[in-house]
């Protein structure tokens, strides 16, 4: 039988209950790190950004453009700096750039 929450408690800590008994953390994380693409790098990376996905730690984004890709490639490391400190915890351990 499902262990039951008593009724005062609060909102936050029924969604961290829900969100770890059903293993839901890593497709929130997914979702969390495209929107977090998207507002970091603005309408210029996003127009040539194809696809952003997460697996193990690892960011990999597919681009349009190989000028681009070689151009973000030098400064890596800031971007998965400011990446989780938008995200306030660290998801991305290696940033992987592609061209589609």
């Amino acid at each position: 039988m499902a262990k039951r929450i008593s009724n005062e408690s609060h909102v936050k800590d029924v969604l961290s209950h829900i969100i770890n008994k059903n293993k839901l953390e890593p497709g929130l994380n997914q979702v969390s790190v495209i929107e977090a693409w998207k507002n970091l790098m603005g309408n210029g990376v996003n127009n040539y950004t194809h696809s952003v996905s997460l697996r193990r730690g690892t960011l990999f984004v597919e681009l349009t453009s190989s000028v681009l890709r070689e151009e973000l490639s030098y400064g890596k490391q800031k971007i998965i700096d400011m990446l989780n400190e938008e995200l306030g915890k660290v998801i991305i351990k290696k940033l992987i750039l592609k061209v589609y």
